[in-house]
């Protein structure tokens, strides 16, 4: 599926949640890891503001793009944000959203 870039040169973005390894299969505690680099995945969340609307939203990163100690409240900049739409069928029932992905996260300076 394709997926879009996010412009986020306006917005100011803070860490909401702290990392948290992605899980691949929650039952095996199999972690998600990224298909090209093999590098695991951690989701983060991040309360963007931007013309005087906030909202949150979960952030798959690769672990080599989440600086050490990122802790709720930090200022950041989101590096490479994409998002891509997603449908699929779980018990017999349809589900769809949007998946965010960005290739890094730094401490705003």
């Amino acid at each position: 599926m394709p997926s879009f870039k996010i412009d986020l040169s306006t917005a100011i973005v803070f860490v909401a949640t702290a990392p948290e390894p992605k899980m691949a299969n929650k039952k095996t505690g199999e972690r998600a890891v990224d298909r090209d680099t093999g590098a695991g995945l951690s989701t983060v969340g991040l309360l963007v503001s931007d013309e005087g609307e906030g909202n949150l939203y979960q952030v798959t990163i690769p672990e080599t793009g989440v600086p050490e100690g990122l802790a709720p409240g930090t200022p950041v900049k989101v590096v490479g944000l994409k998002a891509r739409d997603w449908e699929n069928t779980f018990n017999g029932e349809k589900r769809h959203g949007i998946a965010f992905r960005a290739v890094a996260v730094t401490p705003a300076v």
